[in-house]
């Protein structure tokens, strides 16, 4: 029986490790090493500060879908591999591999900036949603400037557009919207670039929202100091600021830093194939954020990433499954599918709006790119919402 070793337990992690198993079945062992027994549905955190959505309605036990799957969870903290040894180091012993799968997403870098930690929220997780919400029922009591973006350096802007959008109808909704100089600051060389060189129409659409809902918006700055009562800009423009809500960078976590044999890059992402096979170590694999993407196009004065979204993350998964599997029956071609060619499936949610972003290709060059606006409601953000919790509680990880 080949044993896989999966670390991490969210999009990737989740869709490897079932699809290991359901592909496998008796021939294969799969177990899941993750801090946490909860799976959770990042894309929906957006929603928590407005008290759309409770944590508790975007999360869920894994442990005994994955039980009931056949896969053994351990809840544990990976520390550290030994890829000689082929021993993966945890909180809770050792726990030995034929294969690893490496899906631990990010960490995030709030010390991109001075004052980026004390005097910044984030939305990403359920603690930072749950302050911004104590912090909107305080802010509601004496309105002021509010600053939403992203910081150099940062991957992210999507969910940081979608928040901006949010808190825009939520004061519209609180009746204090006259009173709020809303701002939008991103290192992005233009409104809608996203992190893959932008789509056609984006900037233009983009460009007409903030008009159409009275943003002042600055490309190509960054964070250079996050005060309680402004934001300083690298270009040297002060914003006051009485909220200010950003998104830093992203970096490989301390499993992979703490693993030198994994030769991980700079910032702590592991170096694959277009198989998602390490370039060096032949039974090491990588999925979702712990990929090293290398970007096609170069940024402007003040450098940025690219986006790690949820679809490259459950396709990565899928695709380290069936290279695995294939790999212990012998045969040597491999599934290959650069992260720049995975599909282009988003939707942007704007405040009970969205828009529908949908190419062939996540990087250019792009056969199909088209982003449809919907003002009416944003029902296709909440049904993608609503299937994927339902896939993901079903352990139908063999699902688009």
């Amino acid at each position: 029986m080949t044993t896989t070793v999966v670390v991490g337990g969210n999009f990737a992690g989740m869709t490897a490790a079932l699809e290991i198993k359901r592909k496998g079945k008796g021939d294969h062992r799969v177990i899941m090493i993750d801090k946490s027994p909860l799976f959770l549905f990042i894309p929906s955190l957006i929603w928590v500060p407005f008290g759309r959505r409770e944590v508790k309605d975007i999360s869920f036990r894994k442990d005994k879908i994955l039980e009931k799957k056949g896969v053994e969870y351990r809840h544990a903290e990976a520390l550290r591999v030994d890829t000689d040894k082929q021993l993966v180091f945890t909180t809770k012993g050792e726990v030995s591999y034929d294969h690893l799968v490496i899906a631990t997403g990010p960490k995030v870098k709030y010390d991109v900036a001075p004052g980026v930690k004390e005097h910044a929220y984030y939305v990403g997780t359920p603690e930072g949603a749950m302050k911004i919400r104590k912090k909107l029922e305080e802010f509601k009591k004496n309105p002021g400037p509010i600053v939403i973006g992203a910081t150099q350096n940062a991957g992210c802007m999507g969910a940081a557009y979608e928040f901006l959008f949010n808190i825009e109808k939520w004061l519209r909704e609180q009746k204090i919207r006259k009173k709020v100089d809303l701002y939008w600051i991103t290192p992005e060389t233009f409104l809608g670039h996203f992190g893959i060189d932008g789509m056609t129409g984006g900037e233009t659409m983009l460009k007409s929202f903030m008009k159409m809902f009275r943003i002042h918006y600055r490309t190509e700055v960054g964070v250079k100091e996050v005060m309680e009562d402004k934001v300083i800009l690298t270009s040297g423009e002060a914003l006051p600021s009485s909220f200010t809500m950003l998104m830093p960078p992203f970096l490989g976590v301390d499993f992979v830093s703490n693993s030198t044999q994994l030769g991980a890059t700079s910032t702590g992402y592991l170096p694959v194939g277009e198989d998602y096979r390490h370039i060096k170590i032949p039974n090491v694999w990588a999925a979702g954020i712990a990929v090293d993407v290398k970007l096609p196009f170069t940024p402007g004065k003040v450098p940025f990433s690219g986006p790690k979204t949820g679809y490259p993350s459950d396709e990565t998964g899928k695709i380290v499954a069936e290279n695995i599997i294939r790999v212990t029956k012998g045969k040597n071609k491999l599934k290959k599918k650069a992260w720049g060619r995975i599909p282009g499936i988003c939707v942007m949610d704007a405040g009970k709006k969205e828009v529908i972003i949908i190419s062939d290709r996540l990087f250019k060059p792009r056969n199909f790119a088209i982003m449809i606006p919907n003002v009416f409601y944003d029902f296709s953000k909440v049904l993608f919402e609503k299937y994927f919790l339902w896939k993901t509680r079903n352990g139908y990880s063999q699902l688009p």
